[in-house]
Order: structure tokens, then C-alpha cells, then sequence
């Protein structure tokens, strides 16, 4: 479901994607507007879903996570309690950032950045003794080349 944003909504949207932080003076200078109008559009948004949450982004390798690897997983099970089982072994592993199921050939790829090679075949490990997995293939990334979590919202 999407909803209507005009042109103020989508440069606000912008705004808070570039640098959450700002304060609501500097986004409504930005985009043209006045202080209460930005707040009640932002609130607004919020109510509809469309802002989901403020967070800071960190840098992994200032954390020692220097290992990002992408994981292809295919399965040979399709039932409803493998999946349930699954999703919970991937939910609670907090070096997992991303996984989607896939339409093709691979049932799911992961995004998981850990410290080194190590520490990635300790999750495999532990994903591997908690949920059968028919074919895994590990691909680490060897430089980040474009990563952003600003979705495009069609401001000129």
C-alpha cells in the first residue's frame, strides 16, 4: 500500500534519509516551509508508516566486523515448521543484517557481517545444527562498492 506525498513530503523524507539528526528548523528551511508544518508532516508519515524509525548507522570496520559475507541458501524443505524454524535461527543471530527469500534457483540469500573467516563458520556452524540446509554457498564481499539505506523518493 502506498501512500500520497507530495513534493514538501518527499523533501522532507530526504532530508531525514541525508541526516536524521537535523533539527526541524534546518528541515523546514530546506525544503521551504516553517517548523509546525515540517512536525505535523513527519508525524504524519510516522501514523501512516511510512517513516518507521530514527537509528544511527555504524561503521563495521571501526567495530572490527571487517568480513561481510553473502550466503545463497537452498533447501530441500518447504514446510511451514522448517520455515518457523528458519526465520527464528535468523532472527536471533544479530550478525545477520539482511535475508530475503528469493523467487529461482537460490530459496535465500544473508547478509552477514562478522570479524573474519572464523567467525563466519562459527554461524554456519550453529545455523547448520539448527535447521537442515540442502546447499549453502559463502560469497565474501571484497569491497563495498555502494551501500545506502536512503530509498529513492523522487525529489528532483
Amino acid at each position: 500500500m502506498s501512500v500520497r506525498l507530495d513534493r514538501i513530503d518527499r523533501k522532507i523524507l530526504a532530508e531525514l534519509q541525508s541526516d536524521a539528526a537535523q533539527s526541524l528548523d534546518e528541515i523546514a528551511k530546506k525544503v521551504g516551509s516553517s517548523k509546525t508544518p515540517v512536525w505535523n508532516r513527519v508525524r504524519k508519515m510516522r501514523e501512516a508508516g511510512v517513516i518507521r524509525q530514527n537509528t544511527v548507522l555504524l561503521n563495521a570496520e571501526a567495530l572490527g566486523l571487517e568480513a561481510c559475507f553473502f550466503v545463497l541458501i537452498r533447501t530441500s524443505e518447504h514446510e511451514a515448521e522448517w520455515q518457523r524454524k528458519f526465520l527464528q535461527a535468523l532472527r536471533v543471530r544479530p550478525e545477520v543484517l539482511e535475508a530475503h527469500r528469493l523467487a529461482g534457483d537460490i530459496d535465500y540469500i544473508l547478509k552477514v557481517q562478522v570479524t573474519n573467516a572464523r567467525a563466519y563458520d562459527e554461524f554456519y556452524q550453529a545455523l547448520i545444527s539448527e535447521v537442515k540446509i540442502h546447499n549453502v554457498t559463502a560469497l565474501l564481499s571484497m569491497e563495498e562498492i555502494k551501500s545506502t539505506t536512503a530509498l529513492p523518493v523522487g525529489v528532483d
